[in-house]
């Protein structure tokens, strides 16, 4: 009987997927733990937290807590609009295919093309983040030798053949098909889960102070940048960590019954990842040794975590951490090869029957995830002769990160003013998530958001884009950086063979 219904609800995913104009190629294995890993694992906290809890404090002190829900509510606010999406439209390559579909051709490929460069950087990025992690577990991780400090030749070095030897482990787990990539990042996820707990709960029991810590607001006031400067320049970790959550709508056309798992998977990536990574910030804030010795802001999460759990403890935590960001890095590739499969299908991109051919026996993409793979590690050389342009890299794939999700967003409010929104729901099953009559203020605000952030992180300050005031160049990477993929990308489209019709 299962077998049954297991059979017939496939068939009815495929033909809900021929009525939007493509015939099934892709192995349809997902459930709703597996798709809500995808936007999890993208997101995760335990990675980000790790690396960034640093980076927020030394600008805001405790107070830069509060950036952490704002931003938490921002990101929701959009996400709730990619669930309405996600609803109307499951297909791989979510971002491009919403775009294209509101705002038409040139919108849709730019919000993929912005995403799928940004993508790229943030798999890097992922990926360099095992230098942070593996010497302090034992130094022959260390192959190069020297200081394994990532900020040092040596170091960088190290993260490069580390990251790279990663990229190639996940784009064989991605080449042998989706259910065994669903596997990885689902007990991954779930070591993840597991840690944050233990690390929430280890860091409540060494608790040195109340939840009264937020409200510590010494930092912002005395900043040079002003207390509004200081706040808003904190928040970009917030904003660096809760993207990747619409990866769960990249795999819908892997994904058992995606009308109604993409929505609940997306907002639950979110909401669970937004729950735990505060109470990962506000419990280290109260159990830190002291907030005011410096090594917060410098050291951050580590720090804390080195004092509360002593040397064994503490290496058990970097195994977990090793393991999220081996996930993580999967779960950004896989999202990013979906993508481009979806780009290439329509005839979109460059070398598109390529791109767009997928394993008859293994029914998943290859190609692209090669692409993304190798681009990563093309990427991962930057860090060998200046890791401070590749943090500034790394800054700027996240501005075009917002500018895809934009991409989406302001062609759905037109839509909606439009009345066109309205028509198309008409026209869905019965039952589907939808905003009702809320949908236009939520989209609104989210539009709303959207631009403030973008301009937040784009903005040219020293204390990120050029911390050692040796290249003011630097300081406008953002916005030469979006002109520069806004000039290739016109140049590519220009350039691309279409033989593929669009859908």
């Amino acid at each position: 009987m299962t077998s049954t219904i297991s059979t017939a609800s496939a068939h009815a995913d495929d033909a809900d997927l021929t009525s939007l104009g493509y015939q099934p190629s892709l192995h349809r294995k997902l459930g709703r733990y597996a798709s809500f890993a995808a936007g999890f694992s993208f997101v995760s906290i335990l990675t980000t937290i790790f690396q960034l809890f640093a980076f927020g404090y030394s600008f805001a002190g405790p107070a830069f807590f509060w950036t952490w829900p704002v931003v938490l509510i921002g990101q929701l606010l959009v996400a709730l609009n990619f669930a309405e999406l996600a609803a109307r439209y499951p297909l791989s390559g979510a971002v491009y295919q919403w775009a294209r579909r509101m705002g038409g051709e040139v919108v849709g490929w730019f919000a993929g093309w912005f995403m799928a460069i940004a993508q790229v950087v943030t798999a890097a990025a992922a990926a360099i983040a095992l230098q942070v992690v593996l010497p302090q577990l034992w130094d022959g991780f260390q192959v190069v030798g020297g200081d394994p400090a990532l900020a040092t030749v040596t170091g960088a070095a190290n993260a490069v053949v580390l990251g790279a030897a990663l990229l190639v482990v996940t784009t064989v787990i991605n080449c042998l098909g989706v259910k065994l990539m669903s596997h990885v990042n689902s007990i991954g996820v779930t070591c993840e889960i597991v840690g944050v707990a233990a690390v929430i709960l280890a860091l409540i029991s060494a608790a040195q102070r109340g939840p009264d810590v937020v409200a510590d607001v010494s930092v912002v006031a005395g900043s040079d940048l002003g207390a509004v400067g200081a706040f808003l320049v904190s928040g970009l970790m917030a904003a660096y960590v809760m993207v990747g959550f619409n990866s769960a709508g990249e795999l819908s056309e892997e994904t058992k019954n995606p009308r109604k798992t993409a929505p609940r998977t997306i907002l639950s990536a979110l909401i669970i990842s937004g729950i735990g990574g505060g109470l990962m910030i506000i419990t280290a804030l109260m159990a830190a040794p002291s907030l005011d010795d410096g090594r917060l802001a410098t050291e951050g999460l580590p720090y804390v975590l080195t004092a509360v759990l002593g040397t064994f403890w503490g290496k058990v935590l970097l195994v977990d951490v090793a393991v999220a960001i081996f996930v993580c890095t999967l779960a950004i590739q896989t999202a990013g090869s979906r993508l481009v499969f979806s780009m290439a299908r329509d005839g979109k991109l460059p070398a598109s029957a390529l791109l767009s051919s997928v394993h008859p026996e293994r029914g998943t993409p290859m190609w692209p995830s090669i692409a993304i793979g190798g681009l990563a590690v093309g990427v991962l050389a930057i860090n060998i002769g200046n890791a401070a342009l590749f943090t500034t890299l790394c800054s700027v794939c996240i501005v075009m990160v917002y500018l895809a999700y934009l991409l989406v967003t302001v062609p759905q409010l037109l839509s909606r003013l439009r009345g066109d929104w309205d028509r198309v729901g008409q026209t869905m099953p019965a039952g589907l998530f939808s905003l009702g009559h809320w949908g236009l203020p939520v989209n609104i605000l989210a539009v709303l958001y959207g631009a403030v952030m973008v301009v937040n992180l784009a903005w040219p300050r020293p204390e990120v884009y050029d911390p050692s005031g040796e290249n003011g160049l630097l300081l406008f990477s953002a916005p030469l950086m979006v002109g520069a993929v806004l000039l290739l990308g016109i140049w590519v489209r220009s350039r691309k063979t279409s033989d593929v019709p669009a859908a």
